[in-house]
């Protein structure tokens, strides 16, 4: 396999600068050779807009940086690498209002084949709150690169609905619906949304959905997993719809879509939580 340069690796197709700029996410340390990378992302204060509980969804962002940088340094120089699957898994005795940032630490799971697969730990404080990966396959290096305005969200703001260009359009009736608006700043660089924040989306809806009217603790995400199926495309129709399948005392499991602005199935997640 050709070597990459340390220059073409500062381009990440999937998570560019606006991304990680974003979302507060810093490099710790990477070693090319070995594919591994670490990352951390702040998560104090952000909040699920739905029920106000920790935006625990946000992970995936970091996840989908971190795992798809290490898929990313191993693909040959004339391909770029885009997220096909991505799962989180936590432990929800773990997760609270986490104060200190998470760090992600990735490296790479078995041979390069036709896609690769990286695994995440994750850790806050010097305790391990959860794990994920991130599968992706290669395609044509196309030299091209999207344009972007300034980010007037860059260092002005921690709420999450500005962060993520989202609004709650209801929750009830066995749905909850998140709108995404166009913001270019969260697309990656073939000008469709980055995998990370709508893998988020879709948590924050799914988890939004089996804890609409629902007395008590609520259910945490255990675990997510999400596939992606076409770019998704924001616009004026573009969301996050979530469903729930079975709601009990102890566990639940839902679904959420990521449906463009051309009214298409885009990404799909399967969510189970806990009390």
């Amino acid at each position: 396999m050709n070597r990459i340069t340390e220059e073409e690796v500062q381009r990440d197709l999937e998570t560019p600068d606006t991304i990680r700029v974003r979302f507060g996410i810093e490099f710790i340390e990477a070693d090319l050779a070995d594919a591994t990378i670490a990352m951390s992302m702040p998560m104090s204060g952000l909040r699920n807009p739905f029920s106000g509980a920790p935006a625990v969804g946000l992970l995936a962002i970091l996840v989908d940086a971190a795992g798809g940088m290490s898929n990313h340094y191993r693909r040959r120089s004339d391909q770029w690498t885009v997220t096909t699957e991505l799962t989180l898994e936590l432990s929800p005795a773990e997760w609270a209002d986490v104060e200190k940032p998470v760090l992600a630490r990735a490296r790479p799971l078995g041979p390069v084949g036709g896609t690769t697969l990286s695994l995440c730990t994750l850790s806050s404080g010097g305790s391990v709150i959860g794990a994920g990966a991130v599968r992706s396959y290669f395609i044509p290096a196309e030299g091209r690169r999207v344009e972007r305005p300034a980010d007037a969200s860059r260092g002005s703001t921690r709420q999450l609905s500005e962060l993520m260009a989202v609004d709650v359009d209801s929750c009830g009736d066995g749905t909850s619906v998140l709108r995404q608006r166009v913001d270019p700043c969260l697309n990656n660089e073939i000008g469709i949304m980055h995998g990370g924040v709508a893998a988020a989306g879709l948590e924050l809806t799914a988890s939004a959905a089996i804890n609409a009217d629902q007395p008590g603790d609520p259910l945490r995400t255990a675990s997510l997993r999400v596939n992606f199926l076409r770019p998704f495309i924001a616009g004026h129709n573009s969301r996050y719809v979530g469903t729930p399948l079975r709601i009990g005392r102890t566990s639940a499991v839902s679904d959420a879509r990521a449906i463009g602005d051309d009214d298409k199935v885009a990404i799909t997640a399967r969510l189970t939580a806990y009390r």
